[in-house]
């Protein structure tokens, strides 16, 4: 049976966050070498720079009465951008860490609302979230992610959420390192505009290879970093499987991974529109209670999409 987390278990709506390096970069002008937001951590004025990134998702889900799932900035912390920014494998192991720890310390700062706070250790792929290049086996890619789920386990998250996955057998390797590490775990496939994945998988097949490859299966499955647009037409054809998605976090923005890859400006979307396109995917996704955002979102479109749910 898929694990049991406080955003499963019950009808009530969690929001989570938005685009957290594109709302640092394009809105706050903070510099993220490599789009790593984890190096922040280092210094008073990075942490400072979080607080005040987080504070008004916090606000929305405590005015809205929602549940939050508190990511950690770790979607780079891995080995081989670990390296490029000068982090080695013990200096990644602690900074990862100091992510959950940070992560708490913002939960037990905003007091009672928003309640509960699931503090959830982000990991990203090994290479470029948009593209499905230098793929690992399964076995591979448990081996190369333990190092991140084995650092939230002992830190004390709640869970871990592998984002942006663009081919099944890195998300299988996640999923098996954390089952490996004894902390729960979701997984989020990012899809290309026709609702594929980077890799050319369609998006029932790769969480099908999952379910079959890691047995009970992650707590649940998500989409991030895509536009509602991309992938509504590929839901109907999921059947069972549908009841297995449990988040979404949409992109701002109807560009293709491509056309956003090359964007020098902040595409912000349609704010306003996403809530009656988020309508329209959770009448086809009976089971999603966590809505957040990613690239070009803020707390503008997350209160759209928690707006949504409500309908």
């Amino acid at each position: 049976m898929p694990q049991s987390l406080p955003q499963t278990s019950g009808d009530r709506l969690f929001l989570t966050d938005g685009g957290l390096e594109t709302d640092l970069i394009f809105t706050r002008g903070v510099d993220l070498p490599l789009f790593a937001a984890f190096p922040l951590l280092d210094a008073a004025d990075g942490r400072r720079a979080l607080r005040d990134y987080f504070a008004p998702f916090l606000a929305l889900a405590a005015e809205r009465g929602a549940g939050f799932v508190l990511d950690t900035p770790t979607w780079r912390a891995n080995a081989d951008w670990g390296e490029q920014l000068g982090y080695d494998r013990a200096a990644l192991e602690q900074v990862n860490r100091d992510a959950v720890g940070f992560a708490r310390e913002l939960g037990a700062e905003a007091g009672e609302a928003p309640a509960p706070i699931v503090v959830n250790g982000v990991i990203g792929p090994r290479g470029d979230g948009y593209v499905a290049g230098g793929r690992m086996t399964a076995e591979e890619a448990e081996d190369y992610h333990a190092l991140q789920a084995r650092a939230f386990a002992d830190a004390g998250a709640d869970m871990l959420t592998a984002v942006t996955m663009t081919y099944e057998e890195e998300a299988v390797g996640v999923a098996r390192a954390a089952a490996a590490a004894g902390i729960p775990c979701a997984i989020s496939f990012t899809v290309e505009t026709d609702g594929r994945l980077p890799s050319g998988q369609p998006l029932g097949e790769a969480i099908a290879a999952v379910e079959t490859a890691t047995g009970s299966g992650p707590a649940y499955y998500m989409v991030n970093c895509a536009h509602p647009t991309h992938f509504a037409h590929v839901l109907e054809g999921l059947g069972p499987l549908a009841g297995r998605i449990g988040g979404l976090r949409v992109n701002a923005s109807r560009k293709s991974h491509a056309e956003l890859d090359e964007a020098e400006e902040l595409d912000a979307g349609d704010p306003a529109a996403l809530e009656g396109e988020h309508a329209e995917l959770l009448a086809r996704l009976p089971n999603v209670h966590l809505l957040g955002g990613c690239c070009g979102t803020d707390a503008r479109h997350v209160a759209a999409a928690g707006a949504a749910w409500h309908r």
